[in-house]
């Protein structure tokens, strides 16, 4: 518990520290942002004034007393840039060209202007545009306004701005009191000033600070400053003084760096008596708990008594006779939980040894092409196969089959035995992480292998070497000749029914090649993929079942997705009329099948089939489909499903009638008709509007009614015969529907006699 509130303790402190820490970030971010926008707003004004018509005038004219005018223009836009918002005193033009100042109070020639080669030394600077810490008073007459600090933020262009042949300087001046106003109070745990390039204060709360370098402040020591690189960073500094948190964040307009320093003692300090407060609360939770400690050993044994108790219930009587002899109470608790971990160890390996027998189903169906493409990419994810699938480059299948068993020591009965043997073999040739678990379809063995980092003729190259061994190990092993076809490399598992395909095509050369033979794809069709058109099988699958269930609803929403998934693919117009006449053929056999007559010929004299292939347009051919083929196929089976749900319910009802006095059930019923419980108990909801409980519950309830007004048969034998456990139950439910007890409804409706 110490440890608990020492530790506790430790990370308060931490938080706290890391908590303002953080908190100087978004601080330094608003003061960079309220200041930077000051003096963007300036730069761009005074970039303004100086592109303008007025300026243009000026820089190149010898101004008089006759330039009233012009004097009163530039004077109204240098009076925009004293604002309140940009913090602007005063601005001073100077043109070195026609020997003229222009500043808040008047115009003066250059000559007389005391400080005319400190103006005209400002011609030197790096840059057009620039930002110094100058002290008030060394650039000429001001307003007063910019007396009241005895330094100042000046920025300072040349004009003209665009040109090479530089003619004039204009000064605008924002005092540093107004910036350290911007800035905020400075605390007893933070300060906050503002550096130029070479680290000195150019704003502070402090004005006797300006124009220092940081080292003088104690803050930072020289090593610190080559830690200010990014553009925004925190770290510590071990000055004389003090460790100081230092956040700060460098501006790419001015150049400058806003800097906070947080004194960590002092937060420290903060966090003591919760110190001591964790401490003295620690020590009240060890005296009390060490209280509850002692009452409640004395009653632990309790729910340990239970558990072994239901540990026993639950355990066979020889296992529980077993385990009454063990040393204690928690050695049987020990073993029942290694009991548990075993048979959850065995159901998982049960359930994994059947997840991988589905897999080898999925991958027979992939190759089959019986899985909806849409679904490929969920089941390989299922089963564990895409991330491996995603991780090749290229993709290949492919197919083997033994050629002949004749003249070999096996027979046609071994042929599945073979086949697993060689199934085996392809596992043990190929590496797992180089393919999928190779599967069986029909007569042929295919796997789908893929590698990574290899271009398209090493690939080939590995593929074949793949199959040579694969054949001399089937050679060697099984003494029998194989040939392996292998499909062109694709990069998609939705193509792993196309690549199944060409490894087949691949095994047909065998009629002119003759056995023992590998044969890539590449070598047919000019290395040309087959063109294999997607034909949507499970669209018209589950279209057919819709139209048996004489589902009109979702049999009209089937056959549009069929269409649309038909007719939206970029196909010639005589593949899509094959599409459609293999489901018009696939719908008569349904017919045929089930006995619906369907009228031969139009009024035209024109076959079901040239009706459909006038049609070219696809609303036109959903309505023809809806109107002349599933409208007959629906009603008929409609009528057969009434027909049957019909006689389905009147046999129930009878044996509900002859055997209510039985333990009759759904399930019972289900078995005699030789149908599912639950397709029965639909027919019946569907037939009566009532499950088949309600149903016999009414019925006894009609018995118990008729037996009580026509028969002197006691209560408790009605009870018995309807198979009520005890008497009062019947009366209970036969009070809750007639509202009486069973004497009063005798009582009241009885014949008279009885």
């Amino acid at each position: 518990m110490l440890a608990l509130g020492l530790f506790s303790y430790l990370k308060l402190s931490s938080t706290i520290e890391a908590q303002a820490e953080q908190s100087d970030i978004p601080i330094m971010n608003q003061m960079n942002g309220n200041i930077e926008q000051v003096l963007k707003t300036l730069d761009y004004s005074l970039n303004r004034i100086s592109d303008s018509s007025v300026m243009q005038d000026v820089l190149y004219r010898s101004m008089t007393y006759m330039d009233f005018q012009l004097y009163n223009d530039l004077r109204r836009e240098f009076g925009h840039l004293q604002s309140l918002d940009m913090k602007v005193t005063d601005v001073l033009l100077v043109n070195a060209s026609e020997s003229w100042v222009i500043n808040n109070r008047g115009l003066y020639g250059l000559d007389q202007f005391p400080e005319k080669d400190h103006l005209l030394s400002f011609f030197s600077l790096p840059y057009n545009s620039n930002w110094i810490l100058h002290k008030n008073g060394e650039l000429g007459s001001r307003d007063t306004q910019s007396y009241t600090c005895s330094n100042t933020i000046v920025l300072v262009k040349k004009l003209p701005l665009n040109g090479s042949d530089k003619r004039a300087l204009v000064f605008a001046h924002i005092p540093v009191c107004s910036l350290a106003k911007m800035m905020g109070e400075e605390t007893d745990t933070r300060h906050v000033m503002i550096l130029d390039e070479n680290y000195r204060i150019v704003a502070h709360p402090n004005e006797d600070l300006i124009g220092k370098s940081v080292l003088e402040t104690g803050y930072m020591k020289e090593t610190d400053l080559e830690r200010i690189t990014e553009h925004q960073g925190q770290f510590t500094s071990e000055a004389k003084s003090a460790s100081y948190s230092v956040t700060y964040s460098r501006s790419e307009f001015t150049k400058w760096t806003y800097v906070s320093f947080t004194e960590l003692g002092e937060l420290k300090k903060a966090s003591r008596p919760i110190g001591w407060f964790t401490l003295y609360t620690c020590l009240a939770i060890i005296a009390v708990s060490l209280g509850f400690v002692v009452l409640g050993s004395r009653r632990m044994y309790t729910p340990v008594q239970g558990i072994v108790k239901a540990i026993t219930d639950s355990l066979p009587v020889r296992d529980a006779a077993r385990g009454s002899k063990h040393r204690s109470e928690f050695q049987m608790i020990e073993d029942f939980i290694q009991n548990l971990f075993a048979s959850n160890s065995s159901l998982k390996s049960e359930l994994e040894r059947h997840t991988q027998q589905v897999s080898v189903f999925f991958l027979i169906n992939l190759f089959s092409g019986k899985v909806p493409k849409h679904e490929i990419e969920d089941r390989l994810e299922q089963y564990g196969y895409l991330e491996q699938i995603q991780n090749w480059g290229r993709l290949a299948v492919l197919t083997l089959e033994i050629d002949s068993i004749e003249d070999t020591k096996y027979g046609a009965s071994d042929y599945e035995l073979l086949m697993f043997a060689v199934n085996n073999i392809v596992e043990e040739c190929i590496p797992p992480q180089s393919r999928l678990t190779p599967v069986v379809v029909d007569r042929t063995q295919a796997t789908l292998v893929g590698f990574s980092g290899m271009d398209e003729e090493a690939f080939d190259s590995h593929l074949y070497q793949l199959t040579e061994l694969i054949q001399k190990n089937v050679r060697l092993f099984l003494d029998l000749d194989v040939s392996i076809g292998i499909s062109l490399p694709f990069t998609s598992p939705r193509h792993a029914r196309r690549a199944y395909r060409e490894g087949q095509e691949a095994l047909m050369q065998r009629l002119k090649l003759g056995k023992g033979i590998i044969v890539p794809y590449a070598n047919l069709n000019a290395g040309k993929h087959t063109l294999i058109f997607s034909y949507p099988k499970h669209l018209q699958n589950e279209l057919i079942d819709s139209i048996k269930l004489a589902d009109e609803e979702r049999a009209h929403a089937l056959l549009k997705q069929w269409l649309d998934e038909v007719l939206g693919k970029e196909r010639s117009p005589q593949d899509d009329q094959i599409s459609l006449i293999r489901l018009l053929n696939d719908l008569m056999i349904v017919m045929q099948e089930s006995g619906i007559q369907l009228e031969a010929t139009d009024p035209q004299g024109r076959s079901v089939h040239e009706e459909l292939l006038q049609l070219y347009v696809s609303q036109e051919i959903e309505a023809w489909f809806r109107g002349r083929i599933l409208a007959p196929m629906l009603q008929v089976f409609r009528d057969r499903r009434d027909s049957q749900y019909h006689n389905l319910s009147e046999q129930m009802i009878d044996m509900i009638q002859k055997e209510f006095d039985t333990d009759l059930t759904l399930e019972e019923c289900a078995s005699r008709l030789h149908y599912n419980a639950f397709y029965l108990s639909n027919v019946f909801k569907r037939e009566t509007d009532m499950t088949f409980s309600e149903y016999l519950s009414m019925y006894r309830f009609q018995m118990a009614r008729k037996w009580l007004t026509e028969t002197d048969l006691p209560v408790k034998d009605i009870a018995s015969r309807l198979r009520y456990t005890n008497p009062q139950n019947f009366i209970r439910s036969f009070r809750k529907h007639e509202d009486m007890t069973p004497g009063q409804y005798r009582a009241k409706y009885s014949a008279p006699g009885l």
